[in-house]
């Protein structure tokens, strides 16, 4: 069985080569990958759609690696993705917008800290950064704030949809043949010891999930978060995963226009620090925090922290705090004690560890994928003769793009296109009708959110709520 798995005695599914655990954008692009090649695959999450965790919350920046630490598993892998999603994006339609960055300097210490910077980007094979002036930077953008001494210019960083993007991944992957099983959580990992003489290939572990048991021959853990648990499942204690909480603003699409690029601080320890971004769906970001808590499921947003970035962002744009604010969030990153991904393949086991996955990971998906699946072929899985991949071509959810609402051919052929549900986005009836019947089709309103961006908008779903949940009750129904 390929698509959303439903039945509830998983036994059925026999032995399989791969367990993929985590849906999230790196586990997603695994199981693209790993359906490449002639082989029985199994993508499994506890959550109800693809890239509801650390993926559907962060700052939607596809990087450069330009200020990874050279020589590291991550710098490579950031360099290598960045060339990949760039060109699996452009064939998906995933709205990737190229504006640049500019990692400005407010102080002596800071402007002093840029040239390192440009050495470091030059490191990590990345040469086409810039001192900036401040004359220059002012003239590009105006609205900052004053007593900026100058800024790298890194004109090759770009924002992208972060939604789409493990969905198309995941969709790509059903299609090709891979089991998608969700609203399925692992409890534990039972290793399977081969008799003597049995051959490699037979099964390695049953994997225990409150739906059943999985019997597989390999198992991947892209658990995010609960990556560490995942491994101490399998005998390991490599890394431990301290959820570290970004809180965000977004404000509305009419402060768009006073921001050009992507506004970096200059980077610390703990992270890349306060930045103010435009998103390619019209708004501007203004964060993230980097907070450590215990709880991994703790999102909540925290008066402190919302304080926290009003003052740096009346400091980086004053302008911005005149605007209104139409949502904040907050997401985890999986933050460990390594300054580095923790991806480990075990051959002994038959088991690779992907840990340790910070913000940079949705850069790096393609990336993380083709090198976990070239570990899993050098310790001894036959992959078989890799097949050309089917890209799907993802919903136009991009303001950069013609939408459904504007392409008067789409709504000749089909009215529904020109119909709108939710105004605040301009979503159509078409759209909503198209996620909620897709190939993996939207169950939720917040995966019904993340397919068309109707409920995100100025209202958060005042106005278009309840129409919307109408139609996806319907959908549910009609599924059943």
């Amino acid at each position: 069985m390929t698509g959303v798995g439903s039945m509830s005695d998983l036994d059925s599914l026999g032995v399989v080569d791969v367990v993929v655990i985590g849906a999230g954008v790196v586990g997603a692009a695994l199981a693209r990958e790993l359906a490449l090649f002639p082989m029985r695959v199994i993508l499994v999450d506890a959550a109800d759609d693809v890239g509801d965790g650390t993926s559907k919350a962060n700052t939607a920046i596809l990087h450069t690696g330009f200020d990874a630490t050279p020589g590291t598993l991550e710098a490579t892998l950031v360099r290598r993705g960045y060339e990949l999603l760039s060109s699996y994006a452009a064939q998906a339609g995933i709205a990737v917008e190229p504006v640049g960055a500019l990692l400005v300097a407010w102080n002596d210490e800071q402007l002093a800290a840029l040239p390192a910077l440009a050495d470091k980007a030059r490191a990590n094979s990345y040469t086409r950064t810039r001192l900036v002036a401040p004359a220059e930077l002012y003239a590009r953008e105006p609205n900052l704030g004053p007593g900026a001494l100058g800024a790298l210019e890194v004109p090759d960083e770009s924002i992208i949809c972060p939604w789409s993007t493990p969905l198309a991944f995941a969709t790509e992957a059903v299609a090709g043949g891979v089991t998608l099983l969700l609203r399925t959580t692992v409890v534990g990992v039972r290793p399977v010891r081969p008799a003597a003489g049995a051959a490699r290939e037979g099964v390695a572990h049953v994997v225990q999930t409150d739906r059943g048991h999985l019997r597989t021959r390999w198992v991947v853990n892209a658990a995010g978060l609960a990556s560490d648990e995942v491994d101490r499942m399998l005998g390991h204690d490599g890394f431990t995963v301290t959820p570290r909480r970004g809180e965000l603003v977004v404000f509305d699409k009419l402060a768009r226009s006073l921001v050009s690029h992507i506004l970096l601080p200059v980077p610390t320890a703990r992270g890349k620090g306060v930045l103010v971004a435009p998103t390619v769906f019209g708004n501007v970001l203004l964060g993230p925090t980097a907070d450590d808590v215990d709880d991994k499921t703790d999102t909540a947003s925290s008066a402190a922290g919302l304080a926290f970035l009003i003052d740096s962002g009346r400091r980086i744009m004053p302008a911005l705090l005149d605007e209104e604010v139409t949502a904040v969030y907050a997401g985890l990153r999986a933050a460990t004690e390594h300054g580095d991904y923790q991806i480990t393949c075990h051959d002994d086991q038959q088991y690779v560890c992907v840990g340790g996955i910070r913000s940079t990971g949705l850069t790096a998906s393609l990336a993380i994928a083709e090198h976990v699946v070239g570990l899993m072929s050098a310790a001894g899985l036959e992959l078989g003769d890799r097949r050309a991949p089917v890209v799907p071509k993802m919903p136009t959810i991009g303001e950069a793009s013609l939408r459904p609402y504007q392409d008067a051919a789409l709504i000749a052929a089909d009215p529904t296109y020109g119909s709108l549900i939710c105004h605040c986005e301009r979503v159509s009836r078409g759209e909503v009708r198209d996620a909620l019947s897709a190939p993996l089709p939207a169950t939720t309103a917040g995966g019904l959110s993340r397919r068309t961006r109707a409920l995100n908008g100025r209202c958060q779903g005042f106005f278009c709520g309840a129409a919307v949940r109408s139609m996806i009750d319907a959908a549910v129904i009609e599924a059943r």
